[in-house]
């Protein structure tokens, strides 16, 4: 006993390093929150009333909170570590209103301990995500981002931290899309960079510094976090968003187990999870590790945040406070129109309509710079038509009500053509798919076959602006909703053959509000034989 005591106090009079423990720690997370401060339906949506009042409402920060203090207590003596895989902002008026300062008002307020930076923190440029991450008392993290020309932002982001628990060191790397330049407002003054050279990186940094335990909090998307596991030495757990996957050993809508084992380069199995999305879920994972910061074990599940996780009444109250401005926001004039705007069920359930071509237009407008040509949306997106005069926040909201963003992916033309079939499939019944487009004509007739042959003829813009048959085998930039772009209302062809898909642009209502005020207001609606019903 003595000779072992006197080998510790040389080793500490040496500076040496002690061997790390065996240790358990449960990490509670969530990712892609979106501005879901009030409560969600069940297809993401904002609660009505009517769901209220039959307990079919999910998430929302109150929910969050009340779940994190409960897994906290259930927790006992092992260590608990809250994390957020990114994108807090944008997806509801509370975002619009708030810029992030009620995110970071409640984040605090709930003990989050460190944050990953997702491409939609940069939506409305870098001021806004530097005020952000000024705000938290947690450290937001981006590895995989040169900002040498933003050295505002580089003062309050950092690529990686160390969270102490229980007496151990924890580090946690975090990471962004390399392709933010694209999906954001960064813009060119940042320069994001590959991932796993990132992760590679800053794991090396860490284990230099004897940290025995990383984790990767990373807004990369599930198949970059599956080739992280298999390529990053040293990373132990990887809790992942950007995808908005849900992971889950139970539910057979998953799209993996969770967590998700993959071979690591030492031949270590490296657990990854995800919690899909807009406060629905709090994921929560329990690793164990070995004496040298291996993990042994990893086990754990996506706890449902439905009815019957109470709401924290102190933080239900803030939110109802912070709520009340927003009425403002809808009663806001954004526009004027110059004459109705037809959006009614009947018409854009069944032909080419005003309100469908506004929509169209905007989202196409808005993803052109990303080389998209062809806008597809459906007609029950639309649930109401504008009357003449101003145009304020609340109509638009009235006709776009379920907080959709735009989706952009690469299709083939006969791929198109199946969708458009699929799209006039059930116009007798007056079925919400009825296809609204831009860049994009063609004709239909009811004598066809159903999602067989009732498309006769569709047409592309050439380069030089002529309309032309488009080309089966070629692959045009498309532009919808995500609700589509998953296969809801029988896009399946969207789900199953869409390219280089991404689901989560900014809201359908921003873009239309964006598009009328860029010199378009007054906005005269029109229809222009997009579509043709022939016999």
């Amino acid at each position: 006993m003595r000779s072992a005591l006197l080998g510790l106090v040389a080793c500490l009079s040496a500076g040496t390093a002690l061997p790390a423990r065996a240790f358990d720690l449960t990490i509670l997370h969530i990712n892609d929150f979106h501005s879901r401060v009030e409560p969600i339906s069940k297809s993401d949506g904002p609660c009505s009333q009517k769901d209220a009042a039959e307990n079919a409402c999910f998430g929302g920060v109150a929910r969050i909170a009340s779940a994190v203090k409960a897994e906290r207590a259930a927790a006992g003596s092992t260590p608990t570590l809250l994390l957020d895989a990114g994108d807090q902002s944008q997806g509801s008026l509370f975002y619009t209103r708030y810029r992030n300062d009620d995110a970071a008002e409640f984040m605090n307020t709930i003990g989050f301990e460190a944050m990953a930076v997702g491409n939609h923190e940069f939506d409305d440029g870098v001021p806004v995500i530097e005020k952000f991450a000024g705000a938290v008392r947690f450290p937001m993290l981006m590895a995989n981002a040169d900002l040498v020309r933003e050295p505002g932002l580089a003062k309050v982001v950092r690529a990686s931290t160390v969270i102490e628990k229980d007496g151990e060191r924890i580090g946690v790397i975090g990471l962004t899309p390399q392709d933010n330049q694209e999906l954001t407002a960064a813009g060119k003054s940042i320069t994001f960079t590959d991932p796993v050279e990132a992760a590679r990186r800053e794991a090396e940094t860490l284990t230099a510094d004897g940290v025995t335990k990383i984790i990767l909090l990373s807004h990369s998307g599930y198949e970059v976090d599956k080739r992280l596991a298999a390529e990053v030495p040293a990373i132990d757990v990887i809790v992942g968003g950007h995808s908005h996957t849900l992971l889950s050993s139970t539910d057979p809508k998953a799209a993996g187990p969770y967590p998700t084992l993959v071979k690591g380069p030492d031949g270590r199995d490296v657990p990854i999870v995800q919690a899909y999305a807009y406060s629905k879920y709090l994921g929560k994972l329990t690793v164990s590790f070995d004496d040298e910061g291996r993990v042994t074990k990893a086990e754990g599940a996506p706890i449902l945040l439905d009815a019957s996780v109470p709401e924290d009444a102190a933080i239900k109250a803030r939110v109802a406070e912070l709520a009340k401005p927003l009425e403002e926001i809808k009663a806001k004039v954004v526009a004027e129109a110059a004459a109705p705007i037809d959006g009614q069920r009947d018409t854009c359930r069944v032909a080419e309509c005003q309100m469908g071509n506004l929509v169209a237009d905007a989202i196409l407008d808005r993803t052109k710079d990303q080389g998209t040509t062809i806008a597809i949306g459906n007609g029950g997106n639309v649930r109401a038509s504008i009357d003449q005069g101003p145009i304020t926040m609340g109509e638009v909201l009235t006709v776009l009500p379920f907080q959709n963003t735009l989706a952009t992916f690469q299709l083939t033309g006969a791929d198109i053509k199946a969708a458009l079939e699929n799209g006039v499939s059930q116009v007798e019944e007056g079925a919400g798919r009825f296809p609204q487009v831009a860049g994009l004509q063609f004709d239909w007739s009811r004598k066809g076959t159903p999602g067989v042959d009732r498309v006769k003829a569709v047409r592309v813009k050439s380069p030089a602006g002529e309309w032309q048959p488009i080309d089966p085998a070629a692959t045009y930039t498309v532009v919808s909703n995500n609700f589509l772009r998953q296969g809801g209302d029988g896009y399946s062809v969207f789900a199953t053959k869409a390219e280089n898909a991404y689901d989560f642009g900014p809201n359908m209502e921003d873009a239309v509000v964006a598009y009328l005020q860029d010199g378009r207001s007054p906005y005269t609606a029109s229809t222009g034989g997009r579509i043709r019903e022939i016999e």
